[in-house]
């Protein structure tokens, strides 16, 4: 049976603030539109949602389509619907956001992106729609979560000391952290486990490294 509706409907996107740290700064994946609006402006990866696709299905897959990226941690952040945020039509975007290490990653560029590059969280480029302002709750979100779960190890490596693990926080907070509470908190979450190895830090002696306990359940508050 088909129906008729008195109002106009509006499409509907996904679009993704992926996360890294690399040389002590905290970065943004973004991509180079291939088509207009904004034909060469840098954005964030996303688009269109499919009639028949759940919206976490929509942002995986245009993540994929246009980055290369797959399987890493999404989560939803807010929904984006001012009247004139895209010029084609009425557009509700649905924002998610993710954390990723940066070893091991090659990007790959595809669907409607130029081009996918990280960015300097504080050096970015002019971007297109609404997306400083996207990126900017993202970034809020991300540093507040961190205050009280262990959402930050999803950007460390497979093993790593408690020292790197510090730091990173610092480096997205941008607030230094007592090293005697910090790690009393982080050790007391009981999510990490000791590899039996050790990492040699210039002139100190070398610091024990871990690894996650659970790496499939990783978010845990306290």
């Amino acid at each position: 049976m088909s129906y008729t509706y008195a109002y106009p409907h509006p499409a509907v996107t996904t679009d993704i603030v992926v996360f890294t740290v690399e040389n002590n700064k905290l970065r943004v994946l973004l991509i180079q539109r291939k088509l207009d609006p904004h034909q060469g402006n840098w954005a964030l990866p996303g688009g269109f949602l499919d009639i028949d696709e759940s919206i976490d299905t929509c942002a995986a897959r245009e993540l994929k389509e246009e980055t290369g990226l797959e399987d890493i941690f999404l989560e939803q952040l807010y929904t984006f619907g001012a009247p004139d945020r895209d010029p084609r039509e009425r557009v509700i975007s649905i924002a998610y956001y993710a954390l990723m290490p940066l070893q091991g990653v090659e990007l790959k560029s595809g669907s409607d992106a130029a081009d996918a590059r990280w960015f300097d969280i504080d050096a970015l480029p002019k971007l297109a729609f609404d997306h400083d302002e996207i990126i900017k709750l993202a970034r809020e979100r991300l540093t507040a979560k961190m205050d009280y779960s262990t959402l930050g190890l999803m950007f460390m490596p497979q093993s790593f000391t408690l020292s790197e693990v510090q730091s990173l926080y610092e480096i997205v907070s941008g607030q230094e952290r007592d090293k005697r509470n910090f790690r009393k908190w982080l050790l007391g979450l009981e999510c990490l486990i000791e590899t039996g190895e050790k990492k040699s830090v210039g002139a100190h002696r070398p610091a024990m490294l871990y690894r996650l306990k659970d790496p499939d359940n990783l978010i845990i508050t306290k």
